[in-house]
């Protein structure tokens, strides 16, 4: 697996980084060497994160963790991406061409059917265009934690969420 370390308000020193690396080696058995992981680790006041994110395929894998102490996040997130894999074998497998994750390596996981997520509710509403901060304006006043709109100036079909740090995001579609 190929690797990617930056660091935002952080000194990303040698020895620092060999951690990341030899953690993330752990990760190395369920992909061939030409996927690529991004991490990201960085600081905000005395919070440690580390974000990694690993995409193939069309598929991403990614974990977020947050602590006190960098190592502590760094042993979360690895648990976490690996705990994604192994529930996930199964969906991954029918989505994924074979050779790019080698499921081989990944112990199989006892879920019985009822353990499966399932969609019990769907809503229909009208989407109106509206530019982002009207539809962050909307999701506020809804209460949710998320909203789907058409942007106006796009014309696309685009969502804005609250992050944890209270901040806003905006997931508009590539194709």
């Amino acid at each position: 697996m190929k690797l990617t370390v930056t660091g935002k308000n952080i000194a990303l020193t040698n020895a620092l980084k060999d951690i990341v690396e030899k953690k993330m080696g752990k990760l190395d058995k369920y992909f061939d060497p030409d996927v690529e992981a991004h991490v990201t680790l960085s600081v905000q006041k005395n919070i440690q994160r580390i974000e990694v994110t690993i995409p193939f395929n069309g598929v991403i894998l990614r974990g977020e963790e947050s602590t006190e102490d960098m190592y502590s996040s760094i042993d979360n997130v690895i648990e976490k991406i690996e705990k994604q894999i192994i529930k996930h074998k199964t969906k991954l497998e029918r989505k994924i061409h074979e050779g790019t994750l080698r499921f081989s390596d990944i112990p199989s996981a006892a879920f019985d059917e009822d353990d499966e997520p399932k969609i019990v509710k769907t809503k229909k509403f009208a989407i109106k265009p509206m530019d982002v901060e009207e539809a962050v304006l909307q999701m506020d006043l809804i209460g949710h934690n998320f909203y789907v709109f058409m942007n106006a100036d796009t014309e696309e079909v685009n969502v804005v969420y609250k992050r944890k740090d209270g901040n806003y995001g905006l997931i508009e579609p590539e194709f």
